[in-house]
C-alpha cells in the first residue's frame, strides 16, 4: 500500500460518511515528513492547531502551512490572506518548492471544487502535480505528489470523472467488518491499471498500522467511481455536510 502510494502525481484520497478520511492524509503527511521531504498543508476546513494536534514536533517543523481556514476570501481585509484567495494558495505553493521530493496535501480537495470552478482547479492540481516545472518559475520539481482528501458524497459525476482523469492513484476509502480498508486503484501511463485492498489503522501518533486481509486474487473489485456507502444508511445527511463546508 506505502509503495503504491508513495509514487507521485495526484492521489486522491476518497472518503464518505462511513469513513473519514483526515486521519489517514495525516498519516502519509507524517511519513513524508519523516523522510525529509518537503510537505506544504492546504489547510481548508479546521484550523492550524487542530490539524497539527497529534503530531510531534520532529514533524510539526517541517510542515510549510498555508491556512484558508480562518479567512478563506479575505473577508476581515486584515491583509494576512492570500493574493488571489484560494488559487493563490496553491500558486504559492508551486513556487515555494525546490529541488528534491515534494508532498502537498490538500485538505480538503472538496472545499476547493465548491468554491472554484472545476476547470480551473483542474489545470491548476495538472500544474502541481505533473509539470517538472511550474509556470513562469525556473526551479525543477524531481517528483510532486499531491494528496487531495475528497468527499465523494459532496460532488456530481462530472467532477469525480475529471479529477479521476487526472489522478494516478485513487483511494476508496471503507469498513469491512468494522475494519478500516483501502480500496487503491493505480493508472500509470503505459502500465495496466492495478487495484489494491489493504485493511488499516490510524494508531494515535498518526502513525500507519496495515493489517493482514485476504489475498489479492480473492479481494473484490470495487468501482472507484462507486460511491462505497451505496445502498447504506448514512449517519448524516450530505445536505448537511455541504453546509458546514460552505
Amino acid at each position: 500500500m506505502l509503495d503504491l502510494l508513495a509514487v507521485g502525481g495526484l492521489v486522491l484520497l476518497r472518503d464518505s460518511v462511513e469513513w473519514e478520511g483526515r486521519s489517514l492524509l495525516k498519516a502519509l503527511i507524517k511519513k513524508s515528513a519523516l523522510c525529509g521531504e518537503q510537505v506544504h498543508i492546504l489547510s481548508c476546513e479546521v484550523s492550524e492547531e487542530e490539524f497539527r494536534e497529534g503530531f510531534d514536533s520532529d514533524v510539526n517543523n517541517r510542515l510549510v502551512y498555508y491556512d484558508l481556514f480562518r479567512d478563506p476570501l479575505n473577508w476581515s481585509k486584515t491583509g494576512e490572506a492570500f493574493p488571489g484567495g484560494p488559487l493563490g494558495a496553491l500558486r504559492a505553493i508551486c513556487k515555494r518548492t525546490d529541488s528534491g521530493p515534494v508532498t502537498i496535501a490538500l485538505d480538503s480537495l472538496s472545499w476547493l471544487l465548491l468554491h472554484l470552478p472545476c476547470t480551473m482547479l483542474c489545470q491548476t492540481l495538472h500544474a502541481l502535480s505533473r509539470q517538472d516545472v511550474c509556470p513562469g518559475d525556473s526551479s525543477p520539481v524531481r517528483q510532486v505528489r499531491v494528496l487531495g482528501l475528497l468527499h465523494e458524497e459532496l460532488h456530481g459525476p462530472g467532477p469525480m470523472a475529471a479529477l479521476s482523469s487526472l489522478a494516478q492513484t485513487e483511494v476508496t476509502l471503507s469498513c469491512t467488518m468494522g475494519q478500516a480498508s483501502a480500496h487503491i486503484h493505480c493508472q500509470r501511463p503505459r502500465q495496466r491499471p492495478t487495484h489494491q485492498t489493504q485493511l488499516f489503522s490510524i494508531l494515535p501518533d498518526f502513525s500507519l498500522d496495515l493489517q493482514e486481509g485476504p489475498p489479492p486474487e480473492s479481494q473484490p473489485h470495487l468501482d472507484p467511481h462507486t460511491p462505497p456507502t451505496a445502498g447504506s444508511t448514512a449517519p448524516w445527511a450530505r445536505s448537511d455536510y455541504q453546509s458546514h463546508l460552505l
